[in-house]
């Protein structure tokens, strides 16, 4: 090696210290996304599945700690049997742009705790009612404490983010379906549930509120996309160092083939 190629490459070191760096974390960031994307894709199919499976006996309390909401038991359809408590009913509001029933748009999920014959509380999301017809009266509907037995899909706990606004529990508003914060506010005795449960279709009322059924299994995927982005741009930053690394050899190789120029 000339000594001048020898200062050319070492000149270009550091720039491809950092440029390998650069192209180790967008690589990782591509192939993080990756993971994300089968995740997603599993999420997907079991939203899409679960529902459609043999109806289960929610256990009782004891159990729960078997059950994961966050994973394999997510969807999945539950009989539960006890009473509602339709004191304690709590609202929460939302926004369900593509209804699969007659209702749409801003409103309510109706949230009322559940006493189980068994033990313990759930809380039962009994589906969605508008902005002007959140009270059982507004709504037509006749309340009954009567024991009953109900189905519907099992679904997380719901934390409340930076974005959430506050609770207005003085109007048994709520913002998230936390269970924590509804059942502080509503004294519900312990055990409750930490997770929720949501009526399918066939449990809303000859009235059509609450209107059930409307469990939100649409998921953006945008992983895969994400993941040809980092790519390309791990792709992009090779080329561009390619091309800066190629002119720079070839100016100082131009430089040592050069004559000097002679001064009159």
């Amino acid at each position: 090696m000339t000594e001048t190629t020898s200062r050319g490459l070492g000149g270009l070191l550091i720039p491809a210290v950092l440029v390998v760096a650069a192209f180790g974390v967008l690589v990782s960031l591509g192939n993080w996304q990756l993971r994300r994307l089968a995740w997603k894709e599993e999420l997907i199919a079991a939203a899409t599945m679960r529902p459609r499976e043999a109806v289960r006996n929610l256990p009782a309390p004891s159990a729960w700690g078997t059950l994961n909401p966050l994973g394999d038991d997510a969807y999945r359809p539950y009989r539960l049997t006890g009473r509602f408590l339709h004191d304690k009913e709590a609202r929460v509001f939302t926004s369900l742009p593509d209804p699969h029933g007659r209702y749409g748009g801003p409103g309510y999920w109706v949230v009322t705790p559940f006493a189980l014959t068994s033990g313990g509380i759930v809380l039962v999301n009994r589906g969605f009612v508008p902005v002007d017809r959140s009270t059982p009266s507004a709504r037509g509907e006749t309340l009954s404490s009567e024991p009953v037995t109900v189905t519907g899909l099992m679904r997380p706990d719901e934390r409340r983010s930076f974005f959430t606004p506050d609770d207005r529990p003085d109007e048994g508003m709520f913002f998230a379906r936390n269970v924590a914060a509804i059942s502080a506010e509503r004294g519900l005795s312990p055990p409750v549930a930490p997770f929720t449960v949501d009526l399918i279709a066939s449990e809303t009322p000859p009235g059509g509120l609450p209107q059930a059924g409307e469990t939100r299994m649409v998921y953006t995927n945008n992983h895969l996309q994400y993941a040809l982005t980092w790519y390309g741009l791990a792709a992009a930053l090779a080329a561009v160092f390619g091309a800066f690394a190629w002119r720079r050899l070839s100016e100082r190789r131009d430089a040592r083939l050069t004559p000097p120029r002679r001064v009159p």
